[in-house]
């Protein structure tokens, strides 16, 4: 029997005026749409000739794509492994293993500059065997022994994937086991050895608006998914709904809950009680955050009220596990942790006995302890510890045993390679690995400043730049940045950026722009929907003070984001074209009038409105990059790229920009990576490549005298 979540009176509001959307009279792109069709990928491989042309035939194509590649390809660099009882497990590529290897070692082993590898799975041999273009994407296994893996597998890098059940104590798929062979999004879980919950597209009327599933069933071993039992269905007006297993450190399933994604950022969370499931009376932009010392912990991106308490936004609420599970909402309420001024947290971990938590402190990293202790009488209190780690750096948790308390931490900044450090959760975290160096840092310093947006907020943003360089705007400089789905850009070793770009001279320059995440929900929410053009007046703002500080100038400024980026770069290079002199605008979002239309688009209304609606198309009709292109415009010669693999920001964004530049009359670069999903290139070769198209047309742009500046 199918047990359906009650429509809630919390769902989207279907009652406002729907307004039509740009159809073939009005948009005479709409045929790139089709990803795949010929009169689309004829034009591709057209356009991909012109560009390959102009940049690959450039004497620094290949010296840069071979820097590039020896960086993808070092067999020094780090090989982050996560926790599992039979081993440190590792998924690697390199110029032996393109598509890459899942593999395994002992600690022991792990821990010497030279690890004995035994390889679980081959992807380059199984893609071989098979003739697919098989992209490894990751596994779910079964707790606690965690050797019962359903293998995610994607033909080319789309997000779509097939699963296959895998044994990692024979290394083989199990014979007549586990199989999902029509590729979707969703998720499994293991309930058991034999069980498994499935969140999949299982066929008409099972996928949202936005094309992700919103059912979910249990599947018996033996039995045809299709006949597997539905258990939970939310709305085809969310953006996502499943079914899920709450288990803690141990592996154990303390209950079973699911969840309604209203909007990309608010969702609706039932729990399984009595024989029906339960909505928790939690705000909508709350969530369960795991289990830790008998305690379930929420996180919060909202004030709540709750019990005669105030928590603030950001923080942490745990209640007693027993307790809420014999009363859901009745279960009280203790404060964990709570964000200052400036902070926020930033992703967690929880081993056998402890919680860890990121944390950017006016991004600088740190990372919290948290143990609940209790007292006599019977109560206890949450206590926190700060670990142990290197100052002004962006710390990061890198993996942590359910098992036992180790954990494995990173530490990196732009200019020093990252460092891997271990704890068995004993004592304080000793180095165990480090990154080689990648580019000569000598003569480089890092600055971080602040612009004034064009509202008065201050928006903070790094420099690295040769030391002592002249302020005279002659120096080519490259800035990037994100501003979106409360994500943070933070200080990271630059790598490839380092050696192809700063050893030449250049400058990099990262904004921390509102909508992203660098200083909590509220610096998100203050430029989301009608408030998004926040977004792109702080990238602006950014760019203008570089120019005013004698950093850099129009002429040698060029812009690069991707997703959310490309749509920055976008509105960037639209709005302000006198400011830049290159533009790459990297798998974007291009078309703001049709996005929800394309790709999976539907599901970022929540991010930036909803198009059909006169008010909200309003919002997004003043910056939609596609619309705002005129012909009688002088833009930086942008360089757009796409793939056509990539399910998730559709390639019609990046065509159609292109396609409308070129009918005005416009220069531009396209180029269209047709193997490589939403990341753009499926192994090191052709992520080299990328690297070396895109700084190649940054050199040319920037730096290389040019007949009218």
């Amino acid at each position: 029997m199918t047990l359906t979540a009650a429509t809630s009176a919390n769902a989207q509001n279907t009652t406002e005026t729907v307004v039509g959307v740009p159809g073939p009279e009005e948009d005479p792109f709409i045929w790139l749409e089709e990803a795949r069709s010929e009169e689309a990928l004829d034009w591709v491989r057209a356009e991909n000739e012109r560009t390959l042309a102009a940049l690959e035939n450039d004497p620094r194509f290949e010296e840069l794509k071979a820097e590039a590649l020896a960086i993808y390809d070092s067999e020094d660099r780090i090989p982050f492994a996560t926790f599992r009882p039979d081993g440190l497990y590792n998924f690697w590529q390199d110029k032996q293993n393109p598509k890459g290897v899942l593999r395994r070692t002992t600690l022991e082993s792990y821990r010497t500059d030279e690890p004995e590898w035994e390889v679980v799975l081959d992807i380059d041999a199984l893609a071989a065997a098979e003739g697919k273009e098989w992209v490894y994407k990751g596994s779910t296994c079964l707790p606690p022994a965690l050797n019962k893996c359903m293998i995610a597998l994607s033909d080319g890098g789309e997000d779509a994937t097939v699963m296959r059940e895998f044994d990692t104590s024979t290394k083989s798929f199990v014979e007549d086991g586990f199989v999902i062979d029509e590729k979707s999004q969703g998720s499994v879980s293991w309930i058991d050895e034999d069980t498994l919950l499935v969140n999949r597209d299982f066929g008409e009327g099972t996928l949202t608006e936005s094309e992700y599933p919103f059912t979910s069933r249990i599947w018996k071993r033996g039995t045809p998914l299709s006949e597997a039992e539905e258990i939970f269905r939310g709305e085809p007006t969310d953006v996502w709904a499943g079914a899920s297993l709450l288990r803690d450190a141990t592996g154990t399933i303390q209950a079973r809950t699911a969840f309604r994604g209203i909007s990309f950022h608010e969702s609706l969370y039932y729990v399984w009680k009595d024989g029906e499931w339960l909505e928790l009376d939690i705000p909508k932009m709350a969530s369960p955050y795991g289990i830790v010392d008998g305690h379930l912990l929420f996180s919060t991106d909202v004030v709540w009220e709750a019990d005669g308490q105030t928590f603030p936004a950001d923080s942490l609420v745990a209640v007693d596990l027993e307790e809420w599970k014999a009363d859901p909402n009745g279960a009280a309420k203790t404060l964990v942790w709570a964000p200052g001024e400036r902070q926020t947290k930033r992703g967690g971990s929880i081993t056998a006995n402890a919680l860890y938590v990121g944390l950017l402190d006016n991004v600088v990293g740190k990372v919290l302890e948290f143990n609940f202790v209790a007292n006599e009488n019977g109560g206890g209190q949450w206590l926190s510890r700060e670990v142990a780690l290197p100052d002004n750096a962006t710390v990061g948790i890198a993996a942590s045993s359910n098992e036992t308390d180790q954990i494995m931490f990173t530490v990196t900044d732009f200019l020093n390679p990252t460092t891997l450090y271990y704890s068995d959760g004993s004592s304080d975290p000793e180095i165990i690995k480090t990154s080689p160096s990648y580019f000569d840092k000598a003569g480089m310093e890092v600055e971080q400043h602040e612009a004034t947006s064009a509202d008065g907020t201050k928006i903070p943003y790094f420099i690295v730049k040769p030391k002592g360089m002249a302020m005279d705007g002659s120096t080519a400089t490259l800035l990037t940045g994100y501003g979106g789905f409360q994500i943070p850009r933070l200080p990271g070793y630059l790598g490839t950026t380092g050696k192809l770009w700063l050893e030449r001279g250049g400058a990099y320059v990262l904004a921390n722009l509102r909508g992203g995440g660098e200083f909590g929900p509220g610096w998100h929410q203050t430029a989301i929907r009608e408030n998004k053009q926040r977004t792109w007046d702080d990238f602006i703002a950014v760019a203008e003070d570089l120019v005013e500080r004698g950093f850099t100038s129009p002429e040698h400024l060029g812009i690069q984001g991707g997703s959310q980026g490309g749509l920055l770069v976008g509105t960037a290079f639209t709005q302000r074209p006198d400011l830049f002199g290159a533009a790459i605008v990297q798998i974007p979002l291009f078309d703001m009038l049709r996005y929800h239309l394309i790709g999976r688009g539907a599901s970022w209304i929540g991010e930036y409105g909803d198009p059909r609606i006169p008010e909200q198309r309003a919002w997004i009709e003043g910056y939609s990059p596609y619309q705002m292109i005129a012909e009688d415009e002088d833009y930086p010669v942008p360089f757009l790229w796409a793939s056509t693999a990539d399910d998730r920001t559709h390639p019609a964004h990046a065509r159609k920009g292109a396609a409308k530049l070129k009918a005005q009359g416009h220069d531009y670069y396209y180029f269209e990576d047709m193997t490589g999903g939403h990341s753009g290139g499926v192994d090191n070769e052709q992520r080299a490549k990328l690297q070396a198209l895109q700084h190649v047309y940054l050199m040319q742009r920037l730096m290389d005298e040019r007949d009218g500046g």
